[in-house]
């Protein structure tokens, strides 16, 4: 990769996220931490805001933002792929949202762009058996994640067929087995519990907060399932 297309890939990666580590981009561009710092050094010194914070990493001041950028043939292209993939994985309201986002991403394509991906979209299948459990819930929970929201819902259990009301803290969400699970804080059980989105008959958000559980490992809680 030339130089000055990386630095302009460093400056785009720096916007996706609030810090991103000199260790990140090393590795994504497969370059020295010395290389990184002398191209952070150049996007400084050609006016982009760029602060650092000791022991942690890279940020964007808030403000500076880049003009619409252009997509590669190859990088659209895996909007296909990934779309084919969205609408198979079961939850409507994840659907709609990268509907949403699709079609805005598509209208900064150009022409031929736009027709070589409608040609592809006829061109590619996800192609699966097994049963899809379909939810409508993944949305809230994300921003009930992100934003530390207590959620109410109406729950019934796989096994027993019960029907109980819980108040949640939802800590992590995976996918598995064409189901999408949140692991959450239960206040009826008082402790982690999972729970299958497709099992959720209704769903509300609180005005109540939580704080962050300091003790669980979303890494490690996978491992050792």
């Amino acid at each position: 990769m030339k130089r000055l297309t990386r630095i302009t890939a460093v400056l785009i990666q720096l916007q996706s996220k609030r810090i991103v580590t000199a260790k990140e981009i090393a590795e994504r561009f497969e370059i020295s931490l010395r290389t990184v710092y002398r191209d952070i050094k150049t996007l400084q010194d050609s006016g982009v805001p760029i602060g650092s914070e000791n022991g942690v990493g890279y940020f964007i001041v808030d403000g500076f933002r880049l003009p619409p950028i252009s997509l590669t043939e190859e990088e659209a292209n895996s909007l296909i792929i990934s779309e084919t993939f969205i609408k198979k994985q079961g939850d409507k309201s994840l659907a709609k949202n990268y509907d949403s986002l699709i079609i805005k991403i598509k209208a900064t394509l150009k022409n031929f762009q736009k027709e070589n991906l409608a040609l592809l979209s006829t061109r590619t299948l996800n192609f699966t058996k097994d049963k899809i459990n379909e939810s409508n819930w993944l949305s809230d929970i994300q921003k009930s994640i992100s934003n530390k929201i207590q959620l109410e819902i109406n729950y019934r259990s796989l096994y027993k067929e019960e029907l109980t009301l819980r108040k949640i803290e939802p800590q992590a969400i995976y996918y598995t087995n064409n189901t999408w699970i949140v692991i959450a804080f239960c206040h009826l059980r008082d402790e982690l519990r999972e729970f299958r989105l497709d099992r959720i008959l209704k769903l509300n958000t609180t005005m109540i907060s939580f704080e962050k559980m300091h003790s669980f490992n979303f890494q490690e809680y996978i491992e050792n399932l």
